[in-house]
């Protein structure tokens, strides 16, 4: 028999609503708020462990066996009550709401799989991570010190340029610089570019 491996998160807040609010989902640990929250309802609502009844959340048969325990045997409503007969519909819209809040679509099973593994300590590790990087990311080139910025330059040269001088400016290879000509400077820029090609040497571009 497979044992369920929940995270430290999930067992935390099924076992307190099995053993202290008749199996209703109102409580979590101090630092789950927010997104963290619906992520880990997500993951309980994907892997069956809880089911909605209206706009509140119940531990499922498949939670309480999680953790050992046997879930107690629902009131049966008497015929004619008009919340058995909603019933159906009254799951439908709240699992419909939980899908809004963590993406406004059905997820994917990529994100069904990657929610069952949500946890603080995870989430915490991400940021963390994250903000490295960004802290640590270079400044982004601007158009002055861009390699197309560089090519203009050389173009503007009275002398102006060779594909291979290019070449070993930027670290393009020829098709690149040929592309940019026709694309970026031609047809984006409207730049006017006229060769020439002295006879036993090399082609040279400049801005007309």
């Amino acid at each position: 028999m497979t044992t369920l491996q929940l995270t430290a998160t999930q067992h935390a807040v099924l076992a307190h609503a099995i053993h202290h609010t008749d199996g209703k989902i109102d409580w979590f640990p101090e630092n789950i708020n927010g997104g963290v929250r619906k992520k880990v309802i997500a993951g309980l609502f994907n892997r069956a462990l809880i089911t909605p009844n209206g706009t509140d959340w119940f531990v499922a048969a498949e939670g309480y066996a999680a953790l050992g325990c046997t879930r107690p045997a629902p009131i049966t409503p008497e015929a004619g009550d008009a919340d058995a007969n909603n019933a159906e519909a009254a799951q439908y819209g709240a699992s419909q709401v939980l899908l809004d809040e963590i993406g406004g679509e059905d997820p994917t099973d990529a994100e069904i799989e990657a929610s069952h593994e949500v946890d603080p300590e995870i989430e915490a590790a991400v940021a963390a991570i994250e903000a490295k990087a960004h802290a640590e990311a270079k400044p982004p080139r601007t158009r002055d010190n861009s390699k197309q910025a560089t090519v203009i330059q050389m173009l503007q040269r009275p002398e102006g340029a060779t594909i291979p001088q290019i070449m070993a400016a930027t670290g393009w290879q020829a098709h690149t610089v040929r592309g940019t000509f026709a694309g970026a400077f031609k047809k984006k820029l409207g730049m006017n570019l006229i060769s020439e090609k002295v006879q036993g040497g090399e082609r040279v571009y400049h801005v007309a």
